[in-house]
């Protein structure tokens, strides 16, 4: 069992950064790709990056390719996106999520934080 804590969200002007961080609990977070995801208002949840278990490998939405980052830390049982250059549309509830049970740009993942709120300002 992972339970996944999401932190850092804010309000924000166009064009800053931030970085939301993802805190698992349980021994076998090192075991699972891990996932970003995000809401925005009368929309569907979607896609926005993933990493490997060993970080060697990483996915991003063509949306947010090249402005955000996603790492990880599994000394720290955490998962990271940075995201730069944010944009209005941008706004949304950005959930963290482990353990794909199929693709990993797919929904289909076993466990999710609450998530975090994030505001982009124009």
């Amino acid at each position: 069992q992972v339970q996944l804590v999401e932190s850092g969200g804010g309000l924000v002007q166009a064009g800053t950064s931030l970085m939301l961080s993802c805190v698992a609990s349980g021994r076998t977070f090192s075991h699972y790709t891990m996932g970003w995801f995000r809401q925005a208002p009368g929309k569907e949840r979607e896609f926005v990056a993933a990493i490997s278990w060993r970080g060697g490998t990483t996915s991003y939405a063509d949306s947010v390719k090249g402005r955000f980052a996603i790492s990880r830390d599994n000394a720290k049982n955490t998962v990271y996106l940075q995201l730069n250059s944010l944009k209005p549309e941008d706004t949304a509830v950005y959930y963290c999520a482990a353990d794909p049970s199929t693709s990993w740009v797919s929904l289909d993942y076993n466990y999710w934080g609450q998530g975090t709120q994030v505001t982009v300002s124009s």
